[in-house]
């Protein structure tokens, strides 16, 4: 490789070199192409210098110096190769193998390699006595009698994931590492992230599963399919299965990865798979309470070919549209398709089915933080990405629990904690990173705006706003200056639960710090208040001027792996991509120029307001692809009813989902590692996600569907490969035009705004000025709302809906995964230890969880970090639907539901629920 420009100029080997600037001996040898032998080192964690097989002879120095942790002098000579340092490499990795077994517990590992490099045969050296292993945990077997004792898994759990679980303990020959108080690692609170896995250089530490460590034919570098933080992986294939995941160095995780992206990949092989098309029985009904074995779908459809499945989904779809109009019809896009199926789904239904009655998850995750970010600073884009935490001075991280739903982003908040970062976590439920605040404000539930307009109060009584920003940058400071005048804290402490004088330390410390970032989650959006939550935050960054710089700015996390370039593409009913408004002039005749026909200037229906619509026969047929509202919409009941009305339903899935138990046409489509196309996380960043596997049986890849059935609705596309759409996509969304696809393919990342070839893209945006109209930011003055719906005397406890780490969304591919599944297995609901008590149930006994629209019965958990009077339940669990409980009642701007609060009973007893099929064998699973 090219010699940095400035550096160290030193010789190594005989040959001189020149080192970057803070490059130690090691990483220069790397970049040279010079082998040097390590096993306590591996990029990314801090060099540990304690198994010496790196060291190398300095001239002029007594001693062997560790290469991983020495950096060069400027004229210093190093040689890596001498005798010398050659003979001490040798014995220090023949010394290490001595004390590994013979058994192999990771093919090719990095101590073989170095053995065969250095010559190393059997070692001479005795054995030590070898300790026991321990398989406790689902996903991953500890090995001892491998373990050299270089600490890197230590260092992975403690250091770069922060998970704190390995240590260290013991003397002499008994050293070992532990797992909490040497406790088995099944029982101790590991969270399966596999840092540990990853980093171990013999397989002392390894996937449970031996099969898993086989030998593999090929690697394909992608994407995870989870969360959106978008980290990047890669597949380990062998023929057509999937045997392992390893992290890869992308721009948002560095080579980490979570529980889920490492282990959740076998759904893809699970016998529940679709492999060919299905039609509904004739006389089989739908209903609102219909539910088919996922296991044994052939009871309510019948197979049929790909011709006569086609035929009759836009045979329906066609016959509604011309008989009732465009406006009967709708479509409900996926967050976790491609950038390019996103585009051609809206694109099928804008000029297909002649309407924009089209949306997708987002409007139940973000719509109300789009709202506001549109209306306020002319951009629902985050302004910085999330790795910006670690230059920042502050974080605000509210409405948010990233180390059960980004884990891996919450990584990177706890690295800048370490390094110094003061953060703020505000949430009426205690998470795991409450231990790492400087501030953890325990708000009650509903009173967002109250705590936010408190602390705006304080900045500006006390002087702290950030003039020259507020009178450059922004409008309306006066109109919001007025409305927090009445918020002070000592009003607000009764109303949020936060002391007078916490809100006014907290809101000094964001003001004044050198950099303040605010990052939040679904806890902000998902009220009747959501928009009015977000328009506080955008509102309280303004204020101080922290925004357009590193370190500073406003980060709503998305939550699906591509909800944001789903919504960047135009997958929203009011929006053509790029966020360029439907009732917009100018943009529609741009859209109508590029697709050839003309559109509807009127905005569509939201998801809810689409099953409303379906409800009361104004909606007569969808076209539903990849998404499950039967599960993941408000009141679930009532989105099944309106599901079982339409005369035609269309469902485009990988498995029988709830959704698909109502289809008159279930389309058999492929998994994420079953494609290739673009996805854009929660940074902006677009990065290529690459096919490692063929679809199974007939199943055919997303894309080629939407043609078909495009063409089948009239319309005379021809796209035969994923990049063309993108092409397209590029003419379309100036966001995007400088990105090709050729770049992708090189630098599998490349991060928007990127207007033009050849830029590097936008890191930190809102530098100079905001895409509004007048380039400034508006202020919007918020007021307190209180929740639709409040307890009392009949259903006293709030009802909080979320995520867990192990699961994901509807939990249709996570519940799949033999791993995941293993770690959590059953339907649960978090209850403060308190609460539990008082109804006499045991911690895990059965509870019935009651709303004015639904009950479900599962398992209580008692939780210290869930308030009193509250109770929490995960949404991915089919047979303990918490959206049969939640409330319908939308925000007004965002049009999102309230899954953050709702009324609740809570009673002691039920039946055990049933899982409904989902404990089927996964025969194409890897043997052990």
């Amino acid at each position: 490789m090219n010699a940095p420009a400035e550096g160290i100029a030193f010789r190594l080997n005989g040959a001189d070199v020149v080192a970057a600037p803070g490059e130690t001996i090691l990483e220069a040898a790397d970049r040279l192409g010079v082998a040097i032998p390590r096993l306590c080192h591996t990029p990314g964690l801090r060099p540990d210098g304690n198994c010496r097989a790196c060291v190398v002879e300095i001239k002029g120095e007594r001693v062997l110096a560790p290469s991983c942790c020495r950096q060069p002098a400027a004229g210093m000579d190093v040689q890596s190769d001498s005798p010398r340092a050659r003979h001490s490499q040798k014995l220090v990795v023949e010394l290490l193998a001595s004390d590994v077994a013979a058994k192999t517990y990771k093919p090719d590992s990095e101590l073989d390699r170095w053995k065969r490099e250095l010559g190393i045969g059997k070692p001479r050296f005795p054995s030590r006595e070898q300790p026991s292993g321990d398989l406790s945990h689902p996903a991953m077997a500890v090995n001892l009698d491998a373990c050299i004792q270089c600490t890197r898994c230590v260092r992975a759990c403690r250091e770069a994931q922060v998970n704190d679980v390995i240590g260290y303990a013991h003397r002499g020959a008994h050293s070992a590492i532990v797992f909490d108080m040497d406790d088995p690692m099944g029982a101790s609170t590991c969270v399966a992230c596999g840092e540990c896995v990853q980093a171990c250089p013999t397989g002392a530490l390894a996937p449970a599963r031996e099969a898993y460590l086989a030998a593999t034919e090929r690697r394909v570098d992608s994407v995870c399919p989870y969360c959106g933080v978008g980290c990047q992986l890669t597949y380990h294939v062998q023929g057509n299965a999937i045997r392992r995941v390893e992290g890869r160095d992308g721009p948002a995780n560095r080579s980490r990865l979570c529980v889920k992206g490492r282990f959740g990949f076998d759904y893809v092989t699970h016998p529940h798979r679709l492999t060919k098309p299905l039609i509904r029985r004739d006389g089989v009904p739908k209903s609102a309470d219909f539910v088919v074995d996922p296991a044994n779908p052939l009871a309510a459809f019948r197979e049929a070919t790909w011709e006569e499945a086609m035929a009759r989904a836009a045979g329906g779809l066609r016959a509604i549209r011309d008989a009732h109009g465009p406006h009967a019809l709708a479509g409900f896009g996926s967050a976790k398709g491609s950038n390019e199926e996103a585009y051609l789904f809206q694109k099928l239904v804008r000029t297909g089915f002649g309407s924009n009655n089209v949306d997708h998850c987002t409007r139940l995750c973000h719509a109300s933080s789009v709202a506001a970010l549109l209306e306020g600073i002319g951009s629902a884009a985050v302004s910085n990405p999330v790795m910006d935490v670690l230059q920042a001075d502050v974080v605000l991280l509210i409405g948010a629990n990233p180390t059960v739903n980004h884990p891996v982003a919450a990584t990177w908040i706890k690295n800048a904690v370490k390094g110094g970062t003061r953060l703020i976590l505000a949430d009426p439920r205690r998470s795991d990173l409450a231990r790492h605040a400087t501030w953890y404000l325990q708000f009650k539930a509903d009173t967002d705006v109250a705590l936010l307009n408190a602390m705006m109060h304080v900045i500006v009584a006390e002087g702290l706003a950030d003039a020259k920003f507020v009178a450059d940058r922004t409008s309306g400071y006066d109109e919001l200056a007025r409305n927090v005048a009445a918020f002070g804290p000592e009003a607000m402490e009764g109303v949020c639960g936060i002391p007078a004088a916490t809100i006014r330390e907290v809101a000094r410390a964001f003001a004044t710090s050198r950099g303040s970032m605010i990052l939040w989650g679904m806890g902000i959006s998902q009220h009747v208040h959501g928009t009015d939550n977000a328009r506080c935050l955008i509102a309280l960054s303004m204020l101080t001027g922290q925004i357009g710089r590193p370190g500073t700015g406003l980060h709503p996390l998305r939550g699906q792996n591509n909800v944001q370039g789903a919504s960047d593409a135009g997958l929203i009913p009011m929006v053509f991509p790029d966020y360029q408004r439907v009732d917009n002039g100018e943009a529609r005749a741009k859209f109508e120029a590029l697709w050839g026909t003309a559109l509807d200037p009127k905005p569509g229906l939201t998801v809810v307001e689409i099953v409303n619509a379906a409800y009361d026969r104004r909606i007569r047929g969808m076209y539903v692809m990849g998404e499950n509202p039967a599960m993941s919409d408000p009141d679930a009941g009532h989105a099944r009813e309106a599901l079982a009305k339409l005369d035609v339903l269309v469902v485009q899935d990988i498995f029988l989902t709830e959704t698909a138990c109502l289809a008159d046409v279930i389309l058999p489509a492929s998994a994420f590692p079953e494609k290739t196309g673009t996805f854009t996380n929660t940074d902006r960043t677009v990065q290529l996600g690459r096919q490692a596997l063929e679809p199974p049986g007939e199943a055919r890849q997303d894309l080629a569907i939407i043609v078909d059935l495009a063409r089948r609705m009239g319309l005379d596309w021809t796209y035969a490969q994923p990049r063309e759409v993108f092409d397209e996509m590029r003419r379309a969304m100036p966001s995007i035009a400088g990105i090709t696809w050729e770049r992708l393919e090189r630098e599998s990342a490349v991060t928007y705004p990127c207007e033009n070839e050849g830029d590097p893209g936008q890191r930190v945006v809102f530098t100079e000025r905001f895409p509004t109209p007048t380039g400034v930011a508006k202020l919007v003055p918020a007021g307190l709302i209180r929740a639709a719906e409040q307890p009392d005397a009949e259903y006293p406890f709030v009802l909080i809906t979320g995520r867990q780490l192990e699961h994901w969304h509807t939990g249709s591919m996570t519940r799949r995964t033999a791993v995941l599944d293993a770690l959590e297995p059953g339907p649960v609901v978090s209850m403060h230890p308190d609460d539990v008590a008082q109804l006499g149930v045991a911690p895990d006994g059965m509870v019935s969880v009651a709303s004015r629209r639904g009950e479900v019965a599962l398992y209580a958990r008692a939780d210290a970090g869930t308030p009193r009077g509250t109770v929490f339940l995960p949404f991915c669990f089919h047979e303990a639907a918490a959206n049969l409980l939640t409330n319908p009642v939308l925000d007004p701007f965002g049009k999102i539901p309230e899954f953050k609060f709702c009324a609740v009973r809570v009673t002691a007893g039920g039946a055990a629920p049933e899982r409904m099929g989902y404990d089927g064998p996964r025969s194409a699973q890897p043997a052990d």
